[in-house]
């Protein structure tokens, strides 16, 4: 296969069946140089026609929770009284400000996931 820039989908089913047979070369060889080639142009071609949505901050702090094993009333230091977390926890009230600036620090949440496209209060 010649790479090229994808410019269809169809190119990009190819490329992505021509990587799938390369999956198992070799680093530094013809092969491992050639998959190392289409994986880069097929990342570019889905990063400009399949971008990636940003996570919903409610499943990001729900992740987070879930890894740490952390209840509810964990995040009381972070987001406020008990009430408050239940609230925001169940979509009733959306994240303030302070919250997405305590939450990174507290839950090594990125910040950028705490923005997503839910609304915000000041």
């Amino acid at each position: 296969m010649r790479p090229k820039l994808i410019k269809s989908r169809k190119e990009y089913r190819e490329f992505l069946k021509r990587i799938e047979k390369l999956m198992d070369a070799k680093p530094c060889t013809p092969q491992g140089d050639e998959l190392e080639l289409l994986a880069t142009l097929v990342e570019l071609y889905e990063r400009e026609h399949e971008p990636i949505p940003p996570p919903d901050p409610l499943e990001a702090i729900r992740f987070r929770m879930d890894q740490e094993g952390l209840k509810p009333k964990d995040l009381i230091p972070f987001i406020g009284s008990r009430s408050r977390v239940s609230e925001v926890l169940s979509r009733r009230r959306p994240l303030t400000l302070k919250m997405i600036r305590n939450l990174p620090r507290g839950l090594c949440i990125p910040a950028e996931s705490l923005l997503g496209s839910m609304e915000v209060m000041s």
